[in-house]
């Protein structure tokens, strides 16, 4: 049985960076990005939503897909998005260029998960880790508000509300090397994750696409 929280793959940023490449679709072990987050994501969650800006070139997965309800270009919108179309209270959030999430990071996260927090999140050295993290369905309306003043940082929202922060020490119980929080942002990125990690048997098994 999942965790009653609702996952989130958001898949709405430009790729300007690549060109114009879909970062979710870039292989890594015999797998795009994205197949490896939805391996990491199996059997957690009561539902999966992908929010994108491209609903095509997502349909052979097996997720449900919606859309940004705000054109602003931030991740807030994408968090906007997921929990507004989120049924569940409290919804964990991922970019879709994060080929080494562990479950059992994600899973350690759910477990911090309290009725009257608004968010949790993950604090390495480097800060917090606000795509990695847990937001409730209550701020909707202050993140939407947020996005209307055009102050489209998340951390901002959650600046005076009740935010759980997991410590680092705690992280690499799970995580030692933190490789949960490795994202692809440009060419030199991915070079550097084709060299981080050998392949294992999860990473090269069939995908869950349908």
């Amino acid at each position: 049985m999942g965790y009653p929280i609702t996952g989130v793959i958001l898949a709405g940023g430009r790729n300007s960076r690549f060109s114009g490449q879909n970062k979710a679709f870039i292989t890594i072990f015999q797998k795009t990005v994205l197949e490896h987050i939805l391996d990491a994501f199996s059997g957690l969650f009561e539902e999966i939503l992908l929010i994108t800006k491209s609903p095509m070139d997502y349909l052979r997965y097996d997720v449900t897909i919606a859309t940004d309800l705000f054109s602003a270009s931030s991740s807030l919108a994408g968090v906007h998005a997921g929990l507004f179309y989120s049924k569940t209270p409290f919804t964990f959030f991922t970019a879709c260029d994060t080929p080494f999430i562990k479950k059992e990071m994600i899973r350690l996260i759910l477990d911090h998960v309290a009725p009257d927090c608004h968010a949790v999140i993950p604090e390495t050295k480097a800060g917090l880790e606000p795509l990695c993290a847990v937001y409730a369905k209550a701020s909707l309306q202050r993140i939407e508000a947020h996005i209307r003043q055009d102050r489209l940082k998340i951390l901002r929202v959650f600046s005076r509300k009740r935010v759980i922060r997991i410590r680092e020490k705690t992280l690499k119980v799970k995580d030692p090397e933190l490789i949960s929080f490795f994202n692809i942002n440009t060419p030199a990125d991915l070079e550097r994750a084709k060299r981080l990690t050998k392949p294992t048997a999860r990473q090269v098994q069939p995908a869950l696409a349908v």
